[in-house]
């Protein structure tokens, strides 16, 4: 009689994460981004760790962070480095400890020499910093907060900045904006490794958008309409908001303004910071994101009603302020997909 074998496979080794710390190093650079890695372990099969996570600093032991409270690293930068061991992915935190940490002999040549063994280099925040500073950004794009974007170009010119980004891949190097933006380049590198289903449950779970929309400066009408002082552009600001579907060309708002079109259009710019059909298109699609969120309206139909005339239209000018057409989005972001119930855990 034949014997039936059962054939076992072997589960995956964990991906080996070395998280980089230094003296007052933002507590969620470090945190964020490993939550969000290491949260996929609820959505894979049992007995599978998707990643093995080093916390490393020039001396084990306790670290401080701007927080106050302390992170354990469990390794030096000289035990780290005389372990030999391969690294996937090497990750250099950010913080107000930034500038203090460029002068660091030790940090700099523990994150050159360990960045020659890993498949991915990531910066969150300030930690482009570090990873210019060693020459690791020469030639490729880059980003980091917004605040010290201006200081990473003027610093490395040789890197492309790009200050809107909120995160940025270039090749096996990945960089990332300010503070949360850490854990939206997380989920990012999580669907590289282990597929769009798992990333995006771990989204669900910890109330994350799978794709945050807009880049750093994530636009707001309703805001930008608060800060206006000037009364005549203030409630021309208010009467775009409420008639988004009708005409709302130059010549309309500054005849509404009771303005010539060049004294409406620089006065604008003045409170605004932009341009009246920047701040038009941009109000558009902002109202076009919550009724894809919150309707199931067919996208023709949300295009006139918020103005856009036509699907293409609005296409168009999604792709400018979002950087995915609206039907991307509504897949994205539709309530009715993100409110389903998680999947079962294995």
């Amino acid at each position: 009689m034949a014997h039936k074998h059962t054939i076992q496979t072997k589960a995956p080794q964990p991906r080996r994460v070395v998280m980089v710390v230094y003296p007052q190093a933002h507590i969620l650079d470090v945190v964020g981004p490993l939550e969000v890695l290491t949260g996929a372990k609820l959505f894979l099969p049992e007995g599978v760790t998707p990643y093995e996570v080093h916390v490393v600093a020039e001396s084990a032991g306790r670290v401080s962070t701007t927080s106050g409270l302390t992170i354990e690293a469990d390794q030096s930068f000289a035990d780290a480095l005389a372990d030999g061991a391969p690294i996937d992915t090497l990750v250099v935190a950010g913080g107000h400890g930034t500038v203090e940490a460029l002068e660091s002999p030790a940090l700099l040549d523990f994150v050159q020499q360990a960045a020659r063994r890993a498949g991915r280099v990531v910066s969150i925040c300030t930690g482009a910093m570090i990873l210019a500073e060693i020459g690791l950004l020469d030639g490729r794009r880059a980003t980091t907060h917004w605040w010290w974007c201006p200081v990473l170009a003027k610093r490395y010119p040789q890197v492309t900045v790009q200050s809107d980004a909120i995160f940025i891949r270039d090749g096996n190097i990945w960089t990332s904006a300010g503070v949360t933006s850490g854990m939206d380049l997380a989920l990012a590198l999580l669907e590289q490794d282990w597929g769009h289903d798992i990333a995006l449950q771990v989204a669900r779970y910890n109330v994350m958008y799978m794709m945050r929309p807009g880049g750093q400066s994530q636009f707001s009408a309703h805001l930008v309409a608060q800060r206006a002082e000037d009364p005549a552009i203030n409630e021309t600001l208010d009467y775009i908001l409420g008639n988004l579907a009708e005409p709302l060309n130059i010549t309309a708002l500054a005849a509404r303004a009771a303005m010539s079109e060049r004294s409406f259009a620089r006065k604008f710019k003045d409170e605004t910071g932009v341009t009246p059909a920047h701040y038009v298109e941009a109000a558009r699609v902002q109202a076009a994101r919550v009724a894809l969120e919150q309707s199931s309206a067919r996208i023709d139909q949300i295009a006139l009603q918020t103005g856009f005339q036509s699907a293409e239209r609005m296409r168009r000018a999604f792709q400018r302020h979002v950087g995915v057409s609206a039907t991307d989005y509504r897949e994205r972001f539709c309530l009715g997909a993100l409110n389903q119930a998680p999947e079962p855990l294995p």
